[in-house]
């Protein structure tokens, strides 16, 4: 137990820093969370206070990445918020003329569930037609998980039982109590870091990009900047998804509101 306290000075440090590089603001509320998932960094370094680990990455980038995947909120689920993939299948899909892949990006994707959660439901609904799901998260920790697809047995409830049986693999010895993906399914997802709030790489376009739960996170005028970004990259009829308690309210984005948290580009 790190007995140093993270001083007011010192959480403004981390504050700005992660939202210099992630655009993440931080409210005073969050000084506590701060604190436990940097503690061990301490402890591995052998550091005596926080401000010396702030110098530690200032000097590190190795060190500066450990923070940041520390530090980004990561939290998802298997077919969270469904109704989101409810319109995927009845509407989006259905619609889709062969001709090309579908492509869709998981532009937050964590830990992954929820690029798998659309890989299930493309490879089930478009049968032979070509698609690729790709995901993102700024966070290299949470994609070595993504590209590992072992998750706890307990997520397994979350996802439908014929999808669970199709294309998941109960874990045996080693991996017992845990559930993979099966390896047909993981080789048509494809992770890949990326910062969204900065110029982003060439990565094609998109027939739908998922940013849900994440501009919760941001400001104003890096909403803004994040949502021009990838709105570029989405094809003409593309589709534009966001998190149920999201909008793009007071942005400008040049799409149409379809639903609630669901948009088109015209």
């Amino acid at each position: 137990m790190l007995d140093t306290a993270l001083h007011d000075h010192e959480f403004s440090h981390f504050r700005q820093m992660i939202h210099r590089i992630a655009g993440i603001s931080m409210s005073p509320a969050k000084k506590a969370l701060v604190a436990g998932r940097l503690a061990k960094r301490l402890k591995h370094h052998g550091l005596s206070s926080y401000g010396d680990y702030f110098q530690l990455i200032s000097k590190r980038g190795e060190e500066l990445q450990v923070a940041v995947d520390l530090l980004t909120t990561n939290e998802t689920h298997f077919f969270r918020e469904q109704k989101h993939f409810d319109f995927l299948r009845q509407q989006v899909l259905p619609a889709h003329r062969p001709g090309r892949p579908f492509r869709v990006w998981s532009a937050a994707s964590s830990s992954g569930q929820e690029a798998y959660s659309l890989a299930m439901l493309l490879a089930d609904r478009l049968g032979d037609i070509p698609w690729e799901v790709f995901g993102s998260d700024i966070s290299t920790r949470v994609l070595d998980q993504a590209r590992a697809a072992l998750y706890a047995m307990e997520q397994a409830s979350e996802i439908p039982t014929a999808y669970l049986k199709t294309y998941c693999l109960k874990g045996v010895g080693a991996q017992a109590g845990q559930f993979t993906v099966n390896p047909g399914l993981r080789r048509r997802v494809r992770f890949q870091q990326i910062n969204l709030n900065e110029r982003l790489p060439e990565v094609g376009e998109f027939d739908a990009i998922l940013l849900r739960n994440v501009m919760i996170y941001f400001e104003p005028a890096t909403k803004q900047q994040v949502v021009a970004r990838l709105v570029e990259r989405l094809r003409p009829g593309g589709w534009f998804i966001v998190g149920h308690s999201e909008s793009l309210n007071g942005l400008e984005h040049g799409l149409i509101a379809v639903k609630p948290s669901i948009y088109r580009k015209p």
